[in-house]
């Protein structure tokens, strides 16, 4: 039986490269609660999440991932932290998704290299307001501000991955600094927006 399963799977590995990715977002199943999740791993045929939520195996799931947007499928199989979702995508869907997981696969690579090219900016007024998941809000102040994420100078350390509001810019914590935090903001912002947010 195991070979049978092997035989089985092989031909969707050899067709869809599976992307190890950490992405946020949601998902909701048949009885319309939502959850929270995070995305371990994509190809353009299914997903890998991580989550305390247990749902049945075939049980019809609809996603909001961070920059990639909504995705649907069926649960495939769980395993213990999380569960597989086999994903029904139309061919335009499928070859869309295809190119924004090159994308990833090719961002993680050139990541701080990347980062670093992108253009710091020196706000006039660097404290702004920062609001957490659970509605709290604080004042912070801007330690460094560029195009893909700021660090911040906090009295607070939210959890890492978690979900923040600087001024009106979203985003999650991406680690810990001995001051505070830094944050990565959900998509690239343009000098324009930052410039005419934090002055």
């Amino acid at each position: 039986m195991m070979a049978h399963a092997v035989r089985h799977e092989a031909p969707d590995r050899r067709r869809f490269s599976r992307v190890d990715l950490d992405l946020l977002g949601r998902f909701m199943r048949e009885d319309f609660q939502e959850f929270p999740c995070r995305v371990e791993n994509m190809s353009p045929g299914g997903i890998a999440v991580a989550t305390t939520v247990e749902p049945r195996t075939g049980e019809r799931i609809i996603f909001y991932i961070d920059h990639i947007g909504r995705l649907e499928g069926s649960v495939a199989r769980l395993y213990p932290g999380g569960f597989a979702v086999d994903l029904v995508n139309s061919e335009r869907k499928r070859e869309k998704l295809a190119a924004q997981l090159t994308w990833f696969a090719n961002r993680s690579e050139l990541d701080l290299p990347e980062d670093r090219r992108h253009q710091r900016l020196q706000p006039k007024d660097p404290r702004v307001e920062i609001g957490l998941d659970d509605g709290r809000r604080y004042t912070v102040k801007i330690i460094d501000l560029s195009l893909s994420g700021a660090a911040v100078q906090s009295s607070v350390r939210p959890a890492l991955n978690s979900r923040v509001t600087l001024g009106l810019m979203q985003g999650r914590v991406v680690r810990h600094l001995e001051e505070g935090f830094a944050i990565e903001f959900a998509s690239i912002q343009t000098e324009q927006a930052l410039t005419s947010m934090f002055g």
